[in-house]
């Protein structure tokens, strides 16, 4: 019953949240006022706020922001013994540094080290909680010129990229961070700059216990859709989420910027209906995904429950197995990677779901602005399908799907399993990756391929059995990150031009739907057909083989 109210609670306070934020974030995308303090960042910067972009330079302008800012990070880790606030740790190794910039950059937060034992506070505040403000920005901007793509008509630019990543920053996850850190820190979420302490424990027995400014990072870290502990254990760690009313805060954050930009799309194309269509997709696999993951928890049939006598091992014993299913279903849909569950020691139809859920391309409903754009490339995809049915040129919002559009799609949907199932390969064949898993067999190709699916969907998350802090998969992971959060974002950027330049054509008998039942059902269904066939095969190899032996 827990869990039933936990599940109800979320949902609940979900569809109050839809609307305003929603409409929010379309009011600070489409105004064409600048706030006092973004006209000093522009002024300082050198940016004219008023010019807008073809989506080659905002691209471009996209790309080269993310590039300084993976080098200032990696040069903040190295130089981290000579930093204030550094608590005596010394500098990050250059692996991974490399690793960790780039993880922190690209918005996936995968982390191959103990948070309070390799970084100080003040890498931790002013490197990594800086970049989950700005790599979500980056997300939401993306998100925001596919909108303007197919919401304009004969344009030849999709927004102004230092714009968008400054209102994202200054008017939508600054406010909403902060009201968020306030909410977790009254819930007990540690908030300071101690450093380590001794405690007594009940038992009687010493104990080191850092300090930190947690609420503050892990407020950002689950809005953001980011997923970076400031601790080795990440959301589990009771002085990042101490309490059930906590981690039902935590779960309410990272899936409400992803939920609510389904509003906005609607609001932003003068249909609100679209938004609904959305959103009923991203809401059906969401739920479909959290079921899913419960049961098998709950069933436990293969051989790690069966050692513990119930599927509850590995579990977040304070909230139960229900709160943990709910949590992993809903961080691994995100892009989020936050856990509060060891996911290695799910079942192994459960780690399945999860590893399903990344592998969907995190559309349901996917990381801040990242979710709505991969569920928009997709649902061009199903106009396109369907037109290919009734031999029609396909539309979507009055735009025409022509040659250009869905090879652009068709790229964009190939990039990320491409990076996934050839790093996978590769770390299979390599006996010095091997050497790095805790497992054999099945099971231990379901942790190769959870990373490189964690890292490819830019998600963070991972099976606790692989020793990832080794030179191949600093640099291999790092990589697989890198082409799996840029490919896709110059692709989406492509898309939104070559749809920008399009005049709309008018809405005919022979026209698709969008925003009814129909499209809906062929959206889900391209999704997973598209996912199904693309990775079944690997899934065979691993969970699955595992689950059904």
């Amino acid at each position: 019953m827990a869990g039933w109210a936990q599940l109800g609670l979320l949902v609940a306070l979900l569809g109050v949240a839809w609307r305003p934020v929603g409409d929010y974030l379309a009011r600070v995308y489409a105004s064409e006022r600048h706030w006092r303090a973004e006209r000093v960042v522009y002024r300082v910067c050198g940016i004219d706020p008023a010019s807008e972009q073809r989506w080659s330079v905002y691209g471009a302008s996209l790309l080269a922001f993310s590039a300084v800012s993976v080098v200032l990070l990696f040069i903040l880790q190295r130089v981290q013994p000579s930093l204030p606030l550094s608590l005596g740790h010394d500098g990050v190794p250059p692996a991974l540094a490399f690793n960790t910039a780039v993880s922190f950059v690209t918005n996936t937060n995968w982390q191959a080290y103990a948070g309070e034992s390799t970084m100080g506070h003040l890498v931790q505040m002013a490197g990594l909680a800086v970049q989950n403000f700005a790599s979500a920005a980056v997300g939401l901007a993306v998100a925001v010129a596919l909108i303007r793509g197919l919401a304009r008509s004969k344009a030849g630019t999709i927004g102004n990229f230092w714009v968008d990543l400054v209102r994202g920053c200054v008017r939508v996850l600054l406010p909403f961070a902060f009201v968020a850190a306030v909410v977790l820190m009254a819930t007990g979420v540690v908030q300071n700059l101690h450093g380590d302490r001794s405690v007594t424990t009940v038992t009687q027995t010493a104990q080191v216990v850092p300090g930190g400014p947690v609420a503050s990072q892990e407020a950002i870290k689950e809005l953001g859709t980011n997923g970076g502990g400031f601790y080795n254990a990440n959301s589990a760690h009771p002085f990042e989420n101490p309490t059930p009313l906590s981690n039902l805060v935590e779960m309410f954050l990272l899936l409400v910027i992803p939920f609510s930009l389904t509003r906005t799309f609607g609001v932003l194309v003068g249909d609100k209906r679209q938004g609904y269509a959305v959103l009923a997709v991203m809401a059906l696999l969401w739920g479909a995904g959290v079921g899913a993951t419960w049961a098998a928890e709950r069933a436990g049939h293969d051989a790690v429950p069966r050692a513990a006598t119930a599927a509850a091992e590995g579990k977040e014993v304070r909230f139960g197995v229900p709160a943990s299913a709910l949590f992993a279903a809903s961080t691994t849909s995100t892009s989020t990677g936050a856990v509060i569950a060891a996911h290695d020691s799910f079942t192994s139809l459960g780690g399945g779901v999860l590893l399903f859920g990344m592998m969907l391309g995190e559309v349901t409903p996917g990381g801040v602005g990242s979710g709505l754009y991969g569920v928009l490339v997709l649902a061009i995809l199903s106009v396109f399908i369907a037109g290919l049915m009734v031999g029609r040129t396909p539309e979507y919002l009055g735009k025409k799907i022509t040659g250009l559009e869905i090879k652009l799609v068709s790229l964009y949907i190939l990039v990320t399993p491409a990076i996934v199932l050839v790093g996978t390969s590769v770390a299979a064949a390599l006996p010095s990756a091997r050497t790095s898993l805790a497992n054999g067999g099945p099971h231990g190709f379901s942790e190769l391929l959870y990373a490189f699916t964690s890292a490819g969907n830019n998600n963070g998350s991972a099976f606790g059995g692989l020793n990832a802090n080794t030179g191949f998969f600093n640099v291999a992971l790092g990589v697989a990150m890198l082409l799996g959060r840029f490919l896709p974002i110059v692709l989406v950027l492509a898309l939104a031009g070559a749809l920008a330049k399009q005049q709309p054509v008018p809405v005919t008998a022979g026209t698709l739907p969008t925003h009814r039942t129909l499209f809906v059902g062929l959206l889900v269904g391209v999704i997973l057909v598209v996912t199904g066939l693309t990775y079944f095969p690997a899934l065979s190899l691993g969970p699955l083989a595992e689950g059904l032996r």
